[in-house]
């Protein structure tokens, strides 16, 4: 691999990664130490039934297997931390440790993300008409920069502490597949990746129904209905699937704990809800089952006992709404599926086009995060990252995700709640956003604002929503009366813009298959 800008950059962005070690950690730090610790010191058959910790192994066996890889290293920092009996244990190895093995980790992100800067350097995916003389504004330098400095990561990886950005760098080494029209490996990847986190399979319909059309199918350059259907094809695919799954699963099969560990990677008593709402529909509409719940007890239709509820408490368990229906996991999962009718359109519409396969994951992760049962906020990542790609070949996708990125990445700020974070996170932001709103503009050739009016003036109410939650909510006493006001207002006004987004996006994707073709170029 030789040194280019995509490699410097992410050496660049290493090192403010180290600046962040000593800064504050989450729960998510405690999870991820017990975890390798129960994978280290259990034996395989009671990794999904360990429970000294409440923060049991609830994700698939190969992220397991990744934490016991950890374990094998992480003895020689501190053997202490793999002690499932020290519970929330710091010392300053296991901190130092932990942090650079996130760091470290994301040498997968950068090696998705350089897969894909390489294939635009080579011409492989390129503009259709555009020159661009400045290699500084050239889309794979853009590209690079907005995905290895995204402030989401940073704050979310680093800071409150995940592994996202290794999660995604399979991610994005399986989009470099599709890009070259490697769809075996691809889905190899794709497979390998949602037995590391279930979360993917949001965008699992996306890459089945893509694969399915443009692999499994011969155009004869007759009618979609003539296509010819290639077995061999579709058996590469699903051996793939199968042989993946089993490799991860196999062995809980083999003890009969399947259900078991299916048990404890789909919760179903968590709630509609996380205890910090995610900026979705279903925040909108815990928002406005309060507000009908205040009216109910001004117009004393009902006493302030008979609506109590525990959606605003930011606690993690199934909750009844006071005024509107509770919402069950199976609406849910109705409404999320109905979310990807456009994602089927699309790709029935146009099959064999890249862009629209890019449209199609950002869909599923558009629908799956709006209309989800206990979506996590840290899932709009699964939106922003993969429309960026998007963004620095296509000018109306760019005006789109300027206005998402801002609006995701602030909806994480309550992530990082403690006071000290607070100019870190707001400077992180805005860097990105100056970085963003250059570089897109100079490459897109805006003559006038990326952002209209009306985003201007919806993206200014950010800036009060944050000197509330910093400054005002002290200051008016509401801290102490109505402490989960500041999120749950962050939370709703927030969704209110990336369900905008989301319209916007559908609208776009369906009126530009009749008539958009592609501009990046598979191979």
């Amino acid at each position: 691999m030789f040194i280019n800008d995509c490699i410097v950059s992410f050496i660049a962005v290493t090192c403010l990664k180290l600046l962040f070690v000593p800064l504050y950690k989450s729960t998510d730090f405690e999870v991820h130490r017990n975890w390798m610790a129960l994978t280290y010191q259990r034996p395989l058959s009671k990794w999904y039934f360990e429970e000294t910790s409440q923060w049991t192994l609830d994700y698939p066996p190969f992220f397991a297997w990744f934490e016991y890889f950890l374990s094998i290293f992480a003895k020689y920092f501190d053997p202490k931390m793999l002690r499932v009996s020290n519970l929330n244990y710091q010392s300053l190895q296991t901190v130092f440790f932990m942090r650079l093995s996130v760091i470290l980790s994301d040498i997968v992100y950068c090696y998705g993300i350089n897969r894909i800067y390489n294939l635009i350097k080579e011409k492989k995916g390129k503009f259709s008409s555009k020159v661009v003389n400045d290699p500084w504004i050239s889309p794979e330098v853009i590209f690079a920069m907005l995905m290895l400095w995204n402030p989401g990561l940073l704050l979310v990886d680093h800071i409150h502490f995940q592994y996202n950005g290794f999660l995604n760098g399979f991610l994005f080494i399986s989009i470099a597949d599709i890009l070259e029209k490697k769809y075996v490996r691809a889905a190899f990847w794709f497979s390998l990746l949602i037995n590391l986190k279930h979360i993917y399979l949001y965008l699992a319909p996306a890459y089945f129904l893509f694969l399915l059309k443009n692999f499994c199918f011969k155009n004869n350059g007759k009618e979609l209905s003539m296509h010819t259907f290639i077995l061999t094809n579709f058996v590469k695919l699903a051996s793939v699937g199968i042989i993946t799954v089993l490799t991860s699963f196999g062995p809980f099969i083999y003890m009969g704990q399947l259900s078991q560990v299916f048990s404890r990677l789909f919760p179903v008593k968590r709630g509609l809800t996380h205890s910090y709402w995610a900026p979705n529909v279903w925040a909108l509409y815990n928002f406005l089952d309060r507000i009908l719940s205040y009216v109910a007890q001004y117009l004393k239709i009902y006493t302030p006992e008979e609506l109590q509820t525990c959606s605003t408490r930011g606690l993690v368990q199934e909750c009844e709404h006071a005024i509107l229906p509770t919402i069950s996991t199976k609406i849910t999962f109705l409404l999320a599926i109905l979310s990807f009718g456009p994602m089927c359109w699309l790709i029935f519409k146009r099959p064999g086009n890249f862009k629209v396969f890019l449209d199609s994951i950002v869909l599923c992760a558009f629908g799956s995060f709006l209309f989800g049962y206990h979506v996590h906020e840290k899932a709009i990542l699964l939106v922003i990252l993969p429309l960026t790609l998007s963004a620095v070949f296509y000018k109306e996708d760019a005006q789109l995700y300027v206005f998402l990125s801002i609006v995701g990445h602030f909806s994480l700020f309550p992530l990082l709640h403690q006071e000290g974070e607070t100019p870190l996170k707001i400077i992180l932001l805005l860097l990105h956003v100056v970085y963003m709103l250059s570089s897109l503009r100079d490459l897109h050739r805006f003559q006038t604002s990326i952002l209209s009016r009306g985003k201007i003036i919806y993206l200014c109410g950010l800036v009060v929503l944050q000197i509330f939650y910093s400054f005002g909510a002290k200051v008016l006493g509401v801290e102490k009366k109505l402490p989960f006001l500041p999120l749950m207002l962050i939370s709703t006004y927030c969704a209110m813009g990336v369900l905008y987004a989301w319209i916007m996006f559908c609208h776009m994707s369906l009126k530009n298959s009749n008539t958009q073709t592609s501009k990046i170029k598979t191979t």
